[in-house]
């Protein structure tokens, strides 16, 4: 009886392992782990992403490795980690690393997101020209306003570093510290500073800076003549990250390179899918996709 009471315990436990082990998920377009790389800039508006698509499909699993571009594409590219979130897509350089390997990189672009100046309450300006931002990055600034971006390699600052076609930054004019909280924080302590970042970050910061948000305000940007929204002073609102009038626009797209039909595949056609777009509409930025709306008029004569 003994022996009895000792076996009976051991024929359960191996039973139930060998049941975890026939239960283990399958790696398809719609179940399993996939691995991304995440600009820190959107990291609000994937949280969001991700939450829904797991009602959808509750067998994933993501985990997510964020940080500024500069830290996230060399892991990329060494294909430690073959999904990432960007403001821009790979460049021939860079995609020919993965086609010598015979692996198709696939590019998605599924929101618009905007890069917001703001300053604080107590600076009298509330407007800034796209000429006056490149000149300030190009070191010449007779009113002497001042930009703090938050970090040196963040694609804020690379965004705007293309935008006035400079590669090094003036000694004046131009500051850098660590995170878009960072910057909220000394804009809020200097308020005769400007700070950048990008729309999605701010509309939907984390507690951290809810005390700080009420003491600031955006600016609204004048484009360089010529281009759209050159006639009055935009903010990085919806509608006008919708329409191209504000000035300081980026693509925000999913890269994938993952040679075959996984989740992270399956994840990038939901992103471009009807409820993926709304969940972008919803966060603040620009649908990638405007899902349309039809209506069934029947006359009742």
């Amino acid at each position: 009886m003994k022996k009895l009471l000792f076996v009976l315990p051991l024929f359960f436990f191996i039973a139930c392992k060998n049941k975890a082990k026939k239960e283990t998920i399958a790696e398809t377009a719609t179940t399993g782990t996939v691995k991304m790389l995440v600009d820190e800039s959107f990291s609000s508006v994937l949280a969001d992403q991700i939450e829904v698509f797991k009602l959808d499909y509750p067998d994933t699993k993501f985990e997510l490795v964020q940080g500024n571009e500069n830290k996230i594409i060399p892991t990329f590219l060494n294909d430690s980690i073959r999904v990432a979130i960007l403001s821009r897509m790979l460049t021939p350089e860079e995609t020919k690393m993965y086609t010598n390997r015979s692996i198709r990189v696939a590019s998605s672009r599924f929101a618009i997101d905007g890069i917001a100046l703001f300053t604080g309450n107590n600076n009298p300006d509330s407007t800034i020209t796209a000429d006056e931002v490149i000149s300030i990055l190009k070191g010449s600034n007779p009113k002497g306003k001042k930009l703090v971006f938050d970090n040196a390699y963040s694609s804020t600052l690379r965004y705007f570093k293309e935008l006035a076609q400079v590669k090094e930054l003036p000694k004046e004019g131009i500051y850098t510290l660590n995170t878009n909280k960072d910057v909220i924080k000394y804009v809020v302590a200097n308020p005769d500073y400007i700070g950048v970042t990008g729309v999605n970050w701010l509309m939907n910061g984390n507690r951290e800076i809810e005390g700080f948000t009420p003491q600031i305000k955006l600016l609204g940007v004048k484009n360089v003549k010529g281009k759209p929204g050159d006639d009055q002073f935009y903010k990085p609102e919806q509608a006008n990250l919708i329409n191209g009038k504000y000035p300081f626009l980026r693509n925000v797209y999913i890269i994938n390179a993952e040679g075959r039909t996984g989740l992270g595949t399956g994840f990038a056609s939901w992103l471009l899918g009807q409820r993926g777009q709304l969940i972008v509409l919803k966060s603040g930025l620009g649908p990638s996709r405007m899902t349309s709306r039809d209506f069934n008029l029947k006359s009742e004569n």
